[in-house]
């Protein structure tokens, strides 16, 4: 049974937003700092995370763009993410558990240019 299960990915042109949402099991949700990531060519970056009791960080990339969030009556974090870029295309992640050893399947965000 998958632990980490994203959507919300598709493709939209720059500029515009989109949110991606990961529901996550409730042994990682209530017990683990949650996060996003996403995949480029060479390499799989850190994008945004959330502690338990809500604290965010966000990778200099995102500069104020992007906004990570969680609902714990659904147990599902979320990535608002606004004035999207081409640059901004990849495969985006949820990621948590101990040691932050959960990953989900990975959902595509393409932006067009």
């Amino acid at each position: 049974q998958a632990q980490l299960v994203e959507s919300g990915g598709g493709l939209v042109r720059s500029g515009e937003s989109l949110t991606l949402s990961c529901v996550a099991s409730e042994d990682i949700f209530k017990n683990y700092a949650m996060g996003w990531y996403r995949q480029a060519p060479g390499q799989r970056v850190q994008v945004a995370t959330i502690s338990v009791d809500g604290r965010m960080t966000y990778g200099n990339f995102v500069k104020g763009r992007f906004t990570i969030s969680r609902d714990n009556a659904k147990n599902t974090i979320y990535l608002q993410m606004n004035s999207l870029k081409p640059e901004d295309t990849a495969v985006y992640y949820c990621r948590g558990g101990r040691n932050w050893s959960s990953w989900g399947q990975g959902t595509q965000v393409t932006v067009s240019s």
